[in-house]
Order: structure tokens, then sequence, then C-alpha cells
């Protein structure tokens, strides 16, 4: 057990992250910028048409329904706990301290995946603007995409209001590009495919069935991650019982509106054969953006998806280095990740200790396999580890408010059923997706929770005060004492 002595010294400057410093339109921007609509297209639109075909929107669709109730989970709880650890913190109080750790180790691993798989149409990008072979070149691809996010490293570890002020540059360009080739492509270029609203369809999932659905929802879920960055940064926000939340459902909506607008665009612009094609798994946004401006005009997309990935690099390094620093902070992973540099008051160990991790899995990936395999199955990864702390949090949510869930419609839905319903979608896809992934998907995906069960055994057997079971008070929320709360801090 810590003495007191050691529990002052946790809660000293430097281990406190600065506060106050954003605001709703950070928080929104912030919310766009973790789920990356550009890249999310560019990246996963391949892999998405590959498990329902013309399928896309209504997978995105149908997961973007049970999403939202994710989405108000995560702004409830922001409301009774405003955690830099976010699910780590809230599933610990509301279910289980060991369920709490595993959260916090799914946004850990999920983060550090995605540093790999997000530097390859990083890369891809920056080569297609010189040469199409290049950007098929994957030691190419792996040296420019390093160079990249070591870029972004540095920019996250100058300060959050640094980072928020380049998002919000980036983010405001992306998707004013992402508006222009939208139009474009649904209003004046050559479709090759009649536009459907079977589309939208549960029927259209019917030549690949339920196995088809589950991959698509799994991929959808991918495609949505990320908004909840905007919890993470609870400790630096103002008035974060509120503004992390509705930033969040802000970001949301944003994107969701892109992925339909976008799925539908290349459902109708773009064949098949450049659908289903390997090579184009990194970049079918450069592909799009050719189809409906030949030449120079239709590289301009390709800064989107640039842009877009520099956001989402960065607010992933975000969201893993807060979550570290709260596990550091509180003992569950090494002290030394809960510290913050004296004057950025960035987590700098965390920061560091993640790009050297990402950076030494990225170049290892240059072995694995073509870049097709390793974003398919990395997106994949992800996916599982995503429904676990989505699922459990969503869950938590209505085990906090049990008690407030009947005093009023909007709380049923908004605080218990949606959410509930977000939980068990997550729960059906992790549970139906399983026996269809490859040996590749499942090691990674859930053999990377398994390593987290290491330092989880090791400070549980130190007795750390984490894994102390919540009390019965603790273990219940109300809307009331947060705004007694309020009154009181303002």
């Amino acid at each position: 057990m810590s003495s007191p002595e050691q529990e002052n010294r946790l809660n000293n400057e430097e281990h406190k992250l600065r506060g106050n410093v954003l605001g709703l339109f950070d928080s929104a921007i912030m919310g766009i910028a973790g789920s990356a609509p550009a890249y999310s297209i560019a990246a996963t639109t391949t892999a998405l048409f590959g498990a329902v075909l013309y399928g896309g929107p209504a997978a995105l669709l149908y997961c973007g329904f049970f999403m939202f109730g994710i989405v108000f989970a995560f702004s409830y709880l922001s409301r009774t706990d405003s955690h830099a650890g976010a699910a780590y913190s809230w599933v610990r109080r509301a279910l289980h301290p060991v369920l709490g750790f595993l959260s916090g180790w799914a946004v850990v691993v999920s983060a550090l995946i995605f540093m790999v798989i997000a530097t390859f149409p990083a890369g891809s990008s920056v080569l297609s603007l010189f040469s199409n072979s290049a950007a098929s070149n994957k030691g190419l691809v792996v040296l420019f995409g390093t160079i990249f996010f070591l870029l972004m490293v540095a920019a996250v570890a100058a300060g959050v209001t640094v980072t928020v002020s380049v998002q919000i540059v980036m983010s405001c360009i992306e998707i004013a590009l992402l508006i222009v080739f939208a139009v474009l492509a649904i209003f004046h270029a050559h479709h090759v495919t009649t536009f459907s609203w079977h589309w939208f369809s549960p029927s259209v999932f019917h030549d690949k069935g339920s196995r088809g659905f589950v991959a698509g929802a799994l991929l959808a879920t991918f495609y949505f991650w990320g908004w909840d960055v905007t919890a993470n940064l609870n400790e630096e926000t103002k008035n974060a019982r509120k503004t992390t939340g509705q930033g969040g459902l802000i970001g949301a909506v944003v994107v969701f509106l892109l992925f339909e607008v976008f799925t539908v665009a290349t459902n109708l612009v773009l064949t098949p054969a450049q659908l289903q094609n390997s090579n184009n798994a990194a970049d079918i946004l450069q592909v799009l953006g050719q189809a409906v401006w030949r030449g120079t005009g239709g590289k301009l997309i390709v800064v989107a998806v640039l842009l877009s990935t520099v956001a989402t690099l960065e607010t992933t390094l975000i969201q893993v280095t807060r979550t570290m620093f709260t596990m550091g902070r509180d003992r569950t992973l090494p002290t030394a990740l809960g510290h913050v540099h004296k004057v950025r008051k960035t987590p700098v160990v965390a920061t560091f200790v993640v790009a050297a991790l990402s950076v030494a899995l990225f170049v290892g990936s240059n072995y694995v396999g073509s870049i097709s395999t390793i974003l398919t199955d990395g997106y994949n990864a992800i996916g599982l580890q995503i429904c676990i702390y989505y699922g459990l949090a969503a869950l938590s949510v209505v085990i906090l408010y049990r008690r407030q869930l009947f005093k009023s419609v909007g709380n049923f839905i908004f605080m218990g059923l949606w959410p509930l319903l977000g939980a068990l979608f997550m729960g059906y896809i992790f549970v139906k997706v399983i026996p269809g992934l490859n040996t590749t998907t499942l090691v990674v995906g859930l053999g990377a929770m398994g390593i987290g069960l290491i330092p989880l055994g090791y400070a549980w057997a130190k007795g750390n005060p984490y894994f102390k079971m919540p009390t019965a008070k603790e273990r219940h929320a109300s809307l009331e004492e947060e705004l007694q709360e309020l009154e009181v801090n303002l």
C-alpha cells in the first residue's frame, strides 16, 4: 500500500496536466480530427468493400446508430468523472478494477497498433505526389512514414495548445477539400454504378450473410473510432463535465455524414476492380480524386489525406499518452509514465515511450507482409480492442446512473437504453467476428490484450490502491450532485 508521502508526491505539480485551456470549438475539432475522416476513408474503403461489397453505407449507418449510444455514454461519464484516463477510470468505478485496467490497456495497445498502420497511408500519400510506383514500394513507405510520424511526436510534445491550434487549421482545410470532392463525385463525375437505396438496406448483406455484416460492422467501428479523444483531454478542458461530451458528439455527427457521403461516392464512381485492387489499399482516395478531377487538381485530395493523417496521429498520440500518464500516476504502469514536462505540462515520458515503441513496430512490420495485408489485419485487431473498451464504458454509464434512469424519458434513452444497445452491439460484434478472423489478427488483437495481464497482475499483487473495490456510494452517479459541485467550483 502507498504511504501518505507517496500520495502527496503523485498529486503535486509534477503529475498534473495543463488545465482549463481547451474550449468547446477546440474539443469538437479534436473529435473530428480523432476520427480522421479523410484518412479513414482512404485507408479502409477497400477493406470495407471487400467485406460487404456495396453494403458500405448500410454498415456505417447501422454501426453509427449504435456508436452514438457509446458517444452519449462517454458524455455522461465525463460529467461524473472528468479524468484523463476516461474508460480506465470509469469502468473501474462502475464494474471492476480489473476491467478498468483492461479498458485502459485496450486504448494503449489499439493506439500502438494504429501508429503502425496509420503511417502506411501517410508515407504512401507523400510518395504518390511524385510517383505511383514509389507509393507501392513498402521500403520507401516505411522510411517516409517513420519521418512523418516523428514530426507528429514533436508537435504533440510541444504542448496541447500548440497541437489544437495546428488541428484547427488542418481540419478546416481537410473538411473543405472533402466537401469539394464529394460534390464533384456525386453531381459532376461519370458514374459507373447507378445509385441505389438498397445500399442502405439490411438486405444488402444477403450475398455475404451475417458473417459479411459483422465483418463490415467491425471495420465501421474502426471508421468511427477516435472521437473519444475529447474524453482523454478532460483534465485540460474548460468546464470538462459538459464540454468534452458536447465536443465528442459534434465530432461524431460530422464524421458520420462524411463517411456516408464518401462511401456512396466511391460506390458510384469507382469500379469493383478499382475497389478490390490491393495496390489501392492505402490510397483509394487518390484514385477517386483522379476519377472526378483528372490531373493536378485530383491530387488535392491527397492533401486532405495527409492533413487527416497528421491529425489522427496527433490525436491518437494524445489519447494513448494521457491514458499511459494516468496509469503511471496510479502506478498500475511504471511511475515514470506519470511525469509531465515542467514547462509544457505534457506527459513527456509517456510520449517518448510511445514514439520508440511505435517506430520499432512500424519498422518491424516491413517484414510481415504486403501493405494491404498489414492494413486489413491491423484494422480488424484494433476493432476487437475498440469493442472491449467501448462496450465496457457503455455498460458503465448504465450502472453508474441506474438510480437516474427512470426520472425522465431523456434519462432513460440517453443514459440507459441507447448506451446499453451500444454495449450489446459491441459484444455481439466481438463474439461473432472472432471465428472468421485469421491467426495474425487474433494474435495481434487478443494477444496484445493478454500481455496486459502481466502489469495488471504485478500491480494487483503489490496491493496497488487502484485495485481496491469502489464503495457502494462510489458506484452510483447523480446529475444533481454534479450540478452542485459545478456551482461550488464556480
